[in-house]
């Protein structure tokens, strides 16, 4: 499951249980309407609550990411998880935004409204 909100240039989604395709597609949705209205717009994800992550989801990630280089600003990562934590950094190759890893949400959106 995944809860989205859209305010101004920021995208937040925070998962819980397991992220799976439908999520991501709606996620995906979330963003195109940003981009749309917003332009260059940043991403808060919160995934300390998320369970698992569907390997359709990792391919779609990564293709949606590839297709989106230059389209964020900043993408923050809330996680605890040290798997998730090296899987965010090596986002870093294949977009232009700048990614950091958070273990709370209140530092993540401190260092995106920055």
């Amino acid at each position: 499951m995944i809860t989205l909100n859209t305010e101004n240039h920021l995208v937040s989604a925070a998962v819980l249980g397991e992220f799976t395709i439908t999520d991501f597609r709606e996620l995906e949705q979330q963003i195109e309407f940003a981009l749309k209205f917003n332009g260059k717009t940043s991403l808060l994800v919160d995934l300390r609550d998320m369970l698992s992550m569907t390997l359709d989801v990792a391919l779609e990630e990564l293709r949606f990411t590839r297709s989106h280089r230059g389209a964020f600003e900043k993408i923050a990562v809330v996680t605890e998880n040290t798997l998730q934590q090296w899987e965010a950094l090596l986002s870093n190759l294949f977009t232009d935004a700048v990614i950091e890893v958070f273990e709370n949400e209140d530092a993540a959106l401190e260092w995106l409204n920055a």
